[in-house]
């Protein structure tokens, strides 16, 4: 008789940019032999069922389960500080719960938890129970090692210990990695102080919740960020992921996906399309938005532009937009959410206009696509300084004196990046190194397998 397939809890932090790649990991899980319980909590996982075809299983081997966020009813869960509060004290004990109660069920004992390292403070709960525990980071390699590397850049006098810049310019870890910028630290978000206090507790907790794991991977590649793997030994890299070389599987989003936009593609030349995303956290008011559009307009090139409905704050005025619609309707196409990796590996696409989400970047990155860079929050900032100094295979947005981002200036950058050769064939070479790391023989799926071995222990 064979043996009954290992299995593994899957436990990502309750964001798209977050459930992603950890979908994607699922996939090629089972596709190497585990049956996967995939955790989320509450409002995520009501989602993922809306968007998976009403509670089928996203695939044969995924199950997905629900847990608590420990916020109440009422509360915004959109507000990342309470939520990292609420969920930080509650949902350890949780996870502790759906794991004793899937063994007293009859299922299969959890062997391992595959958590997003930002979930750290679930590590120990699983440990005590002797669940074995991997850390996921679905972020640059060189992020996770920069938080490693708080307190000594506490101790050089850049930030105070409550996270805060005492200098202005930026940090330097190693020489080929994303500097930290004073202006823009990854841990600062808008909101509170206490509120704030949060965010830098959970980047100062990387270190010692990683240590707790028996492997930390990554969805990164050697080749993007030598400087970070070399430095960073502990961090291994086995991306960047992808659920299926089709790009059939469902990878976990929050909305629907406007698949006309496919067929649209379709019928328009070679690189002749800007595509334009930022993905699920970003809010633009009312007079950048116009911009934006505008902007697009007058480059004359045809766009696609994924516009959520909670993309603008108040404020836009329908005639303005309905006005908008019907000027750009033979040119321009505006959808709700749209299947990206698919737009993204699409040959009309020119161009990405993103806001360097990592598995915006990665997926640009893997298909070979410039990128106009413009980061919102957290980490985007690195990753645009990977794409625009590092890379070189994008350029950056500048915001006038009053932080708006003009139309001309949307109009000026994208003609730079869509006509820099220098800029395509980067992005060529890239790509080329991104596939061959996935490929046999490549360092990707090297560790791969060996994380595989890993878990089948």
């Amino acid at each position: 008789m064979a043996a009954a397939a290992p299995h593994v809890m899957v436990l990502p932090f309750p964001a798209q940019g977050h459930v992603t790649p950890l979908m994607e990991l699922s996939h090629r899980l089972v596709d190497h032999g585990f049956q996967v319980t995939f955790v989320c909590t509450g409002l995520t996982h009501a989602l993922l069922l809306d968007t998976m075809h009403s509670g089928e299983a996203p695939a044969e081997g995924i199950r997905l389960a629900s847990i608590p966020d420990g916020m109440a009813d009422g509360d915004d869960r959109r507000d990342l500080c309470k939520l990292l509060e609420a969920i930080s004290l509650r949902v350890p004990g949780y996870v502790g719960d759906l794991i004793s109660e899937t063994e007293a069920s009859g299922a299969a004992k959890v062997k391992w938890l595959v958590a997003d390292v930002n979930m750290g403070f679930c590590f120990q709960a699983a440990r005590n129970l002797g669940v074995r525990v991997a850390g996921f980071w679905p972020a640059a390699a060189s992020c996770l090692g920069t938080n490693s590397r708080i307190p000594q850049i506490i101790q050089d006098g850049f930030i105070d210990d409550k996270g805060f810049p005492k200098q202005q310019g930026s940090y330097e870890v190693a020489p080929m990695m994303p500097p930290l910028d004073a202006s823009h630290l990854p841990w600062i978000i808008d909101g509170p102080p206490d509120e704030k206090q949060a965010v830098f507790h959970l980047a100062s907790s990387y270190a010692p919740w990683s240590s707790l794991a028996e492997i930390t991977v990554c969805n990164s590649f050697l080749d993007a960020e030598p400087t970070a793997f070399e430095l960073f030994r502990d961090i291994v890299p086995i991306g960047p992921l992808f659920a299926d070389q089709e790009l059939r599987k469902p990878v976990g989003q929050f909305w629907p996906e406007d698949v006309s936009c496919l067929e649209w593609l379709d019928a328009h030349p070679h690189r002749s399309v800007v595509y334009v995303a930022f993905g699920s956290f970003t809010i633009f008011d009312p007079r950048q938005f116009r911009e934006l559009a505008e902007g697009l307009e007058l480059t004359g090139r045809p766009f696609l532009w994924v516009v959520r409905p909670d993309f603008t704050s108040d404020g836009l005025s329908k005639a303005w937009f309905d006005e908008f619609s019907g000027r750009i309707a033979g040119k321009g196409k505006l959808v709700s959410w749209c299947p990206q990796q698919q737009v993204l590996a699409h040959p009309s696409v020119a161009c990405f206009v993103s806001h360097c989400g990592w598995n915006s970047t990665t997926e640009g990155v893997r298909n070979g696509v410039p990128i106009l860079c413009w980061p919102y929050f957290a980490d985007q900032f690195a990753n645009r300084s990977y794409i625009c100094d590092i890379w070189r295979t994008g350029l950056a947005v500048t915001p006038g004196e009053d932080g708006i981002v003009t139309s001309e200036e949307v109009k000026t950058k994208l003609e730079q990046v869509i006509n820099d050769e220098g800029i395509a064939k980067r992005a060529r070479t890239l790509r080329d190194a991104a596939r061959g790391s996935l490929s046999e023989g490549g360092s990707s799926y090297a560790n791969f397998k060996r994380f595989v071995s890993l878990l089948a222990e």
